[in-house]
């Protein structure tokens, strides 16, 4: 493959060589230009479009925020590494809601510039390859356990740290709350969408799903009438899915908590599965139903990554019983703070919005990082096929 064309943005002289050394050890980085401001870099940046940059937060955390964020905006193909001597974790979480993909604290070691330089690389060959969308339903067959919160949150959280086009899609198609979430009367509705697909391009799809204010997340809602969800077909669905992925990076989805035909057709369709649980033993029994019919469905066990919502410290379950029970780790835990998210779904805005610096608004930025990172690198769970005739029932029972 051909090098990946990278740039050095560092005031401190020491640090630049610190980085041109380790580069020569990876036959894959040709580093391109160095810049010791980042003024003189950012005209270079939009010309040269490098495929790599690094960039020392010391020079100013809040011009290179800007600088990231007006780079991105002109252009994506370039992927940020902060640096930095000193620095606290606001500053990082900030550097990734910029823009920016990694962080290397200094001094840089030899060992995690490699392991950094190497997840890029896998990165962009994916990305050169293959469509990068990957589509993330969030789950669970118990009710009540806060999964739309989470739809919602994330879907606009990936939306701020990778500067792409997130669109969250609500296929519950019977009780369907996106819309009331996010307060937005939308203008158009899933029904009528798969209804014109055919035909139509990727200017289609933005112009009729709704824009969250100034953000890249494009929201589509659930059918407003019983009967238009009844007339979705799984092929409808299964057509759709096909349509985000060339217009989308990323595909968040809030669906159903009941096993039947399109329900399974979504979860067919779907990369990974965030499975949502509680820490409460019939919310655990039913996470280990969820589990054995996704075996039965023939899922990749990679395929499903358990999430537990409300999550405290205290509690009387922990978390590894939870692991023990399920045989499974949990990925992910998001912290209880009941006022925070009452707040949240009460005035129809993301918990970012209503309070970003509690633990709860941490959770999520840290989380859609996580996702928007690992993401590209785990093996995408195989696409299943099924008879549009199967009996569903005789399946899950």
């Amino acid at each position: 493959m051909d090098k990946l064309s990278t740039f050095i943005i560092d005031s401190d002289d020491n640090s630049r060589e610190i980085i041109r050394n380790y580069s020569r050890e990876l036959d894959y980085i040709k580093i391109t230009d160095c810049y010791n401001n980042m003024e003189d870099a950012f005209d270079a940046l939009i010309k040269e479009q490098p495929q790599i940059a690094f960039v020392d937060l010391n020079n100013g955390s809040d011009k290179v925020f800007e600088l990231i964020e007006r780079v991105l905006n002109n252009q994506k193909t370039t992927k940020f590494i902060v640096t930095a001597l000193s620095y606290d974790t606001d500053s990082v979480i900030k550097a990734m809601r910029a823009g920016a993909r990694e962080f290397l604290p200094k001094p840089i070691t030899k060992n995690e510039f490699e392991k950094t330089l190497n997840k890029l690389k896998e990165q962009i060959i994916g990305s050169e390859r293959t469509n990068n969308c990957k589509i993330i339903t969030v789950f669970s067959n118990k009710g009540g356990i806060g999964k739309t919160s989470i739809a919602t949150n994330l879907a606009l959280e990936i939306a701020n740290i990778t500067k792409e086009k997130v669109a969250l899609v609500d296929m519950n198609f019977q009780l369907g709350d996106v819309a009331t979430f996010m307060d937005i009367k939308p203008s158009f509705d899933i029904s009528y969408v798969v209804k014109n697909l055919d035909g139509t391009d990727d200017s289609f799809l933005l112009s009729t799903l709704d824009r969250y204010k100034d953000t890249n997340l494009y929201i589509l809602a659930d059918p407003p009438y019983m009967e238009q969800a009844k007339d979705i077909t799984p092929d409808q669905i299964s057509k759709l899915f096909d349509a985000l992925r060339e217009t989308f990076s990323y595909v968040i989805v809030d669906t159903s908590n009941v096993f039947y035909g399109k329900t399974i057709t979504v979860l067919d369709n779907t990369d990974f599965i965030m499975l949502v649980s509680i820490v409460n033993l019939p919310a655990i029994r039913n996470c280990q139903r969820c589990l054995d019919i996704f075996e039965r469905l023939g899922y990749d066990k990679d395929k499903t990554k358990i999430v537990i919502n409300r999550y405290m410290e205290n509690d009387e379950v922990k978390a590894e019983d939870l692991e023990e029970a399920l045989g499974q780790k949990v990925y992910w835990k998001i912290p209880n703070n009941y006022f925070t998210i009452m707040s949240s779904i009460n005035k129809g805005m993301p918990v970012s919005y209503i309070n970003p610096t509690s633990n709860i608004a941490q959770s999520y930025r840290e989380l859609a990082t996580v996702l928007s990172d690992n993401i590209y690198k785990q093996k995408v769970a195989k696409k299943i096929k099924r008879n549009p005739l199967i009996d569903y029932k005789k399946l899950i029972d």
